[in-house]
């Protein structure tokens, strides 16, 4: 069963220093049927105009997890970290018991494009915790795991039984995605044209996967595709 989240049926908020699409419920955009997807809570695709962001303000109790398309975006957090994440760079940073962080785009000219998510995490009350993953230069043509409970593969651990997967696709590109009884998958374009199981997806469409044992990836053109095996 395939239920398609088309780009322009998302909550959309334009404040002038950012322009963003809420795939779920957000800040001041509710849709009841899109509180979230399992243990997947927001996919916010962000635009920060040049010299703006986020100032500092407080998270507790969620998994974030931030992907740069374009662009670049500053980071400071409570726990010390200081960075500038780039195309292609993961940050993951665990709130847990609270976490105070800020996020601005640094560049004078350039905005910078990023998705931001959140996963609920296993249980509240955990350590917080940072890290990051570059993903720059992926091999295309196939998946990738970023984030996974375990930690395997090179991947970044979250306090969650979800796996997140990334492919970069050229057009013709081909890959699939075997889904265990009893899991889901949720998948999300973040660029370009694929087509999901017969499904064409474009750039900010999304689809959520249940009862369904695989998942077959084609590019119409070159794209950038998150994949979610969530419990």
């Amino acid at each position: 069963m395939m239920k398609i989240r088309k780009a322009n049926e998302r909550g959309h908020a334009e404040h002038g220093w950012l322009d963003t699409y809420h795939t779920f419920s957000f800040a001041d955009y509710y849709d009841p049927q899109w509180i979230g997807f399992r243990s997947l809570r927001v996919i916010n695709d962000d635009l920060v105009m040049p010299g703006m962001g986020f100032g500092t303000h407080p998270h507790r109790d969620m998994e974030i997890i931030t992907y740069i398309l374009s662009g670049a975006l500053e980071h400071k957090d409570s726990m010390g970290n200081g960075r500038v994440i780039r195309p292609g760079e993961v940050q993951y940073m665990a709130a847990g018991t609270g976490v105070q962080h800020s996020e601005f785009n640094p560049s004078k000219d350039e905005a910078v494009h990023l998705l931001q998510i959140w996963i609920l995490p296993e249980r509240k009350g955990l350590t917080p915790r940072y890290a990051e993953k570059s993903m720059k230069d992926a091999a295309t043509g196939k998946l990738h795991l970023v984030t996974s409970k375990t930690g395997r593969d090179g991947s970044i651990a979250i306090n969650q039984d979800a796996d997140l997967w990334l492919a970069k696709l050229d057009a013709d590109n081909r890959v699939t995605h075997k889904v265990a009884p009893g899991r889901h998958a949720w998948v999300h374009v973040a660029e370009g044209e694929v087509s999901l199981n017969g499904k064409k997806l474009s750039g900010g469409d999304a689809a959520a996967i249940s009862e369904e044992s695989g998942l077959e990836l084609s590019a119409t053109k070159p794209a950038q595709v998150l994949l979610f095996d969530l419990s």
